[in-house]
């Protein structure tokens, strides 16, 4: 059993780990989550959104983003080998050297990669 005063430093300790990782997240109003030391992390509404999950592009030569899911639609730009890039959600498309999904640019850019060549460095979600 910690003392309250101990708590309040794994609490503290709690929010800021949990703060840098994205899960502290605000959805209106605040409400604790159970964390594994048996202290509560407060979420408010003035949290941070979470950052949308990233990739690292690793084709040889970079990978063109495509208007859609597949190879055959409109080129928008080359992204370069070794770019980072934000990724909104996955969803099935043009099979591509054995995979099927691709990946649609988040942050606010138009288009889609083909999965096969991003290496994801945070699980993505399907597209609704």
């Amino acid at each position: 059993m910690y003392a309250s005063g101990m708590r309040g430093v794994v609490v503290a300790g709690a929010v800021a780990a949990l703060a840098g990782s994205g899960v502290l997240l605000g959805a209106g109003g605040a409400s604790a989550a159970p964390t594994a030391a048996g202290a509560s992390v407060v979420r408010t509404a003035d949290a941070a959104p979470a950052a949308q999950p990233t990739g690292r592009i690793v084709a040889n030569g970079g990978l063109w983003v495509h208007q859609e899911a597949n190879t055959t639609s409109k080129r928008i730009t080359l992204l370069p080998q070794g770019t980072i890039a934000a990724l909104q959600c996955k969803k099935a498309g043009q099979n591509v050297d054995g995979n099927k999904l691709w990946y649609r640019l988040g942050a606010g850019k138009p288009g889609w990669v083909a999965a096969r060549y991003v290496q994801n460095l945070a699980p993505v979600p399907y597209c609704k």
